[in-house]
């Protein structure tokens, strides 16, 4: 069991904290799949107002469902498609304040109103994607997007076996 002291103070504070505490938790485990699960639950565990928060990996063409905490999800997405695919399809962050002004978003659960997705590259290849959703518009922010894209740059290498 791992206890992780996670900062209560800034939101820079919190995000460098779960930069910490992953590293921690996956740097001697060459499992992919275990990195994955251990990175979505503490990333529901220390960061607020999520309904939702996991991976969809690339395998062959698309997306598929990967380690996640919250209700189950959609286990396909092709590129392109809803805010996943669009972040894997174009490899860049993907900031949504408004789920429902996202043109072909895919509403896995209703109660989510806003998104941020990650894509997960590693030596020029899309691994996959960190999806995390909220129940409250406008959850997220740069400052948010720019934590997880750190916590993805130092996953990534961890995941790409």
């Amino acid at each position: 069991m791992y206890q992780f002291d996670i900062a209560a103070g800034s939101k820079a504070e919190l995000h460098h904290d779960l930069h910490a505490a992953l590293d921690a938790l996956t740097a001697d485990e060459p499992d992919a799949i275990a990195n994955m699960a251990n990175a979505a639950a503490l990333i529901w565990q220390y960061l607020p107002d999520l309904n939702w928060s996991g991976f969809y990996r690339m395998v062959g063409d698309g997306l598929v469902l990967g380690p996640f905490q919250g209700k189950a999800a959609c286990i396909r997405i092709p590129l392109g498609k809803g805010v996943c695919g669009a972040a894997a399809a174009t490899r860049t962050t993907q900031l949504v304040a408004d789920v429902h002004a996202f043109p072909g978003h895919i509403a896995c659960d209703a109660a989510s109103a806003s998104e941020l997705v990650v894509p997960i590259v590693h030596e020029g290849r899309l691994l996959g994607v960190l999806d995390l959703d909220s129940p409250s518009a406008g959850r997220f922010d740069a400052e948010d997007a720019a934590g997880c894209e750190a916590l993805m740059t130092l996953l990534a290498p961890r995941i790409a076996a």
